[in-house]
């Protein structure tokens, strides 16, 4: 009997029909809304943190130095941030990596920062290797990012790099190890005795939260100064808001406002001045434009902030240095397309790569630095803080330590349908009272080793 042609319609359609199912079932899944402390990952990570092992020692003096030297390619390389845009037509600003080295005679750790998007795991790979190769006399690396949307790629390999990253250089690579090395040296070379004081300055006119506008913002400026026995200062500091003054059709290499409000401060009474992103995963800058102008004029303003509004300063009096990494484990991946569904781990490893989720502390006297792989949220900061307070120590968050989870974000906005908590909440639900969970834990554990050392 001769095929109809319904039949034929119906068994194309069925075969269709069997393809797509097969492909939703090997690609897509449900949202996991297990409590995170019933996960292997959760218990793992508690496991890591009982036995973690904090360096300290105590000193008799504060020793400082720093370097700042400029990274900028010989050619013009594929811009970071926002959407790919490709190469950068023009040099707004130079990009530099920054170094701090800290001492107190006994051990020697070092502040990196780049003016970067991210550091990626694989750059911070190859550059701790070139570091530990240098056979510099360092007992501890510390990285940082500005986090400009305006700055270079070419360091993140993979399909990654290649789809969303500004590619893969080896030239880049190569050159960022270099003036890692170059600026560590420096750095080494310009270390003299200091004093060492914390200071939090309010510029709340200045952030505001992206997310739910009438929710909380982290509005402070937080420092550590070092001043040498030459009159000489200089500073590490954080602030929440993004990096984001230039919009994505800028195609000029710029450092956005944190190169801006570097210089200036460098104009006006610092040698030298690094700034780490804080918790800018829900903050955006509140600017009159999207221009160079604007950005200059957003910082000029930051700057007199930090005159005119500061609100605590606490010199740090004894000299006591302290560190050390937590690896943490997280939920396998929820990169979701809808609120209920998620595309399969498998996919989104092959296209993301290794993470790097961890950790790091530095403490230096009373005041302890936590980096996290997560972009965290500002709202978390005022209740991180007060409960770091408590335990008398002076808590400063920076993000982009090597390590790239995505956002954390508080847990009542997962389901939100926004940018940040949709498509950039890459480990599931609960990562808000999970994150705040293990900082208050690391808090713990500084404010222990601290009382032991007394």
């Amino acid at each position: 009997m001769p095929r109809t042609k319904a039949h034929r319609i119906f068994r194309i359609f069925g075969w269709t029909f069997g393809v797509v199912v097969f492909l939703a079932l090997t690609t897509l899944t449900r949202i996991d809304w297990r409590d995170y402390k019933e996960m292997d990952y959760y218990q793992e990570t508690v496991a890591h943190l009982d036995t973690m092992d904090l360096v300290s020692s105590s000193g008799e003096i504060w020793l400082a130095g720093w370097a700042s030297i400029n990274s900028t390619p010989a050619t013009p390389a594929k811009l970071l941030g926002y959407k790919p845009r490709g190469r950068y037509q023009f040099v707004q600003d130079s990009s530099f990596v920054k170094t701090m080295v800290i001492s107190n005679g006994n051990s020697t750790v070092a502040f990196l920062n780049y003016e970067l998007m991210i550091v990626h795991p694989y750059l911070k790979e190859r550059i701790s290797q070139a570091i530990q190769e240098s056979g510099l006399p360092l007992d501890n690396i510390y990285f940082t990012a500005t986090h400009t949307h305006s700055g270079i790629g070419g360091h993140i390999p993979g399909l990654l790099g290649k789809l969303a990253f500004g590619s893969y250089d080896k030239k880049i690579v190569r050159l960022l190890e270099e003036r890692t090395v170059e600026s560590l040296k420096s750095a080494l070379s310009t270390m003299d005795t200091a004093t060492v004081y914390f200071q939090k300055t309010k510029a709340d006119t200045l952030v505001a939260n992206r997310l739910i506008a009438e929710d909380p913002i982290d509005p402070y400026i937080r420092q550590l100064i070092f001043e040498k026995k030459n009159g000489k200062k200089g500073t590490i500091l954080t602030y929440s808001a993004h990096p984001t003054i230039l919009n994505s059709k800028f195609m000029g290499l710029s450092g956005d406002y944190p190169n801006y409000l570097t210089k200036k401060m460098e104009e006006e009474g610092y040698e030298f001045s690094l700034f780490a992103a804080g918790t800018v995963g829900s903050h955006r800058p509140v600017a009159s434009g999207n221009e160079p102008k604007d950005v200059e004029s957003y910082a000029l303003t930051l700057n007199r902030n930090l005159s005119e509004n500061i609100h605590e300063v606490f010199p740090a009096e004894e000299e006591n240095l302290m560190y050390g990494n937590l690896p943490m484990g997280l939920r396998k991946a929820h990169f979701r397309i809808s609120e209920k569904v998620r595309i399969r781990p498998w996919i989104f490893n092959s296209i993301f790569g290794d993470t790097n989720a961890h950790f790091d502390m530095v403490q230096i006297g009373k005041t302890l630095f936590i980096s996290s792989s997560g972009e965290i949220s500002g709202i978390f900061m005022k209740e991180w803080e007060t409960y770091a307070a408590e335990k008398g120590l002076h808590l400063i968050i920076t993000c982009f330590n090597g390590g790239y989870i995505g956002y954390i974000t508080p847990d009542e906005y997962y389901n939100y349908p926004l940018y940040e908590t949709r498509d950039m909440n890459w480990f599931g639900p609960y990562n808000g009272a999970y994150f705040d969970e293990i900082i208050k834990n690391l808090i713990d554990k500084a404010a222990e080793q601290e009382y032991s050392l007394k």
